[in-house]
């Protein structure tokens, strides 16, 4: 990334996290197209090119992935952001809905009292971690996720999305009912046993097999 870049990113106020394997892994330009179905705001273009992160989308993301129930923005990560698009183009998703991005100590505090599984020092604090849902394939996004080892994959596959952060590599699976448990705080939510785990991939890949053949 050259100095002029890196001084209106500095300038600009939108703060990016940039550890070095996230300028190594992608080349070239990289876009993302996403969706926020809790302020109805969209972000649809480029956000690095081969000079590294473009000044303006990244302003542009910090308030798109801001903490929307304190209306405030926080950091935002690049290893995240191309951890996501390279799980897209896995599973040739070309939108991603976005349902949690950057989260205040206030807003995950609110959320430890209503979700099993908030944890106290989420990636979310840092803007590192995006929950994410796609129209399709979800089951397939998770195993992607975790070949490629970049950091944590969490799976909610009764409600229909997942967790990607790029912190430690780890992994873990919380059951739970409806995309609205997750937004309301209602519905049980429990750690998946392994049989669980096993037969909602089944139903998954079933689920995508009926879809494929027009059922």
């Amino acid at each position: 990334m050259n100095v002029r870049r890196r001084d209106l990113l500095i300038a600009s106020g939108a703060w990016l996290l940039m550890p070095a394997a996230a300028f190594a892994l992608p080349s070239g330009p990289r876009r993302l197209d996403l969706t926020n179905p809790n302020t109805h705001e969209t972000f649809n273009g480029p956000y690095r090119d081969a000079d590294g992160p473009i000044p303006n989308a990244i302003a542009d993301l910090r308030i798109f992935l801001r903490d929307f129930h304190a209306n405030k923005v926080g950091p935002v990560s690049l290893a995240t952001l191309d951890f996501l698009a390279d799980v897209m183009a896995a599973v040739g998703q070309s939108r991603a809905t976005v349902l949690s991005a950057y989260r205040t100590p206030e807003t995950n505090r609110m959320l430890r009292a209503k979700y099993f599984g908030v944890a106290e020092k989420s990636q979310h604090l840092l803007g590192n971690a995006l929950d994410v849902t796609f129209d399709g394939k979800i089951g397939k996004a998770e195993q992607a996720a975790l070949a490629m080892k970049r950091g944590g994959v969490g799976w909610y596959p009764n409600s229909h999305f997942i967790h990607l952060d790029s912190g430690p590599v780890r992994h873990w699976a919380i059951e739970m009912v409806g995309l609205d448990a997750m937004l309301s705080g209602h519905g049980p939510r429990r750690p998946l046993t392994v049989r669980e785990r096993l037969r909602l991939q089944h139903e998954l890949a079933h689920h995508e097999l009926l879809k494929r053949h027009g059922r």
